[in-house]
């Protein structure tokens, strides 16, 4: 929208959401009453800094350095304020996201599962328990 290009990317819900369609002039319209392109250019260059750590990962890192610095990313942008964080996401999905196979990934995790650091919920998604055994294995691997 603030370039006058087509939408760069698209987003798959993960559960039941209400979504709303903004208008570009009227988001542009915002933009400009409430002064926000500066915030908005600082987020983006966060999230274009984020994405070049994510495709260096990707290039370098062992898959489950991949597969906990996915869950702590995903445990960060959770709203969810319990202990536990609920991944609705099964190990096919996990495995597209950091560019493994559904084995690879569901080798990285049987020894989390086993550590007690996560379950797999019956419908496919996980359950993570200790999320700061997992953030500390990404620091391990990295």
């Amino acid at each position: 929208v603030l370039d006058s290009q087509p939408r760069s990317a698209s987003v798959i819900a993960a559960e039941t959401c209400v979504v709303h369609i903004v208008p570009a002039a009227d988001f542009l319209a915002f933009v400009d009453k409430y002064d926000l392109l500066a915030p908005l250019l600082r987020h983006a260059i966060a999230r274009v800094r984020e994405a070049e750590s994510v495709r260096l990962e990707l290039a370098t890192a062992s898959v489950p350095a991949r597969l906990a610095s996915a869950l702590t990313r995903l445990a960060d942008l959770s709203s969810a304020t319990a202990r536990e964080l609920s991944v609705r996401l099964t190990q096919t999905e996990l495995s597209q996201m950091i560019g493994a196979s559904r084995n690879a990934v569901g080798t990285a995790l049987r020894p989390w599962r086993e550590q007690g650091w996560l379950d797999t919920t019956p419908g496919g998604g996980l359950v993570v328990r200790d999320i700061a055994a997992i953030r500390r294995h990404v620091r391990a691997e990295t």
